[in-house]
């Protein structure tokens, strides 16, 4: 298994949206998911960026240079309070 550096952004409800939060991973295009609460729309674009860096790989694919690849196992969020 390999573990993955991915800047994520998160998005406050707004109507438009449905009144759902957003997360995205803007390294990969397209890889966005939505949630009632902020936890969950960012447990949902961890789903959905697995499946993204999968996918990459099943068709042989580079990453986006931008995605590090965690060598120590340790990663860094940021957490707005």
């Amino acid at each position: 298994m390999e573990l993955y550096q991915l800047d994520c952004v998160l998005r406050e409800p707004t109507e438009d949206q449905g009144w759902l939060y957003v997360a995205e991973i803007p390294e990969l295009p397209g890889c966005r998911a939505w949630g009632e609460t902020a936890k969950e729309a960012l447990a949902e674009v961890s789903t959905v960026a697995e499946h993204f860096i999968l996918s990459y790989k099943d068709r042989g694919k580079p990453l986006p240079a931008s995605i590090a690849r965690s060598q120590t196992g340790q990663a860094s969020i940021s957490v707005a309070v």
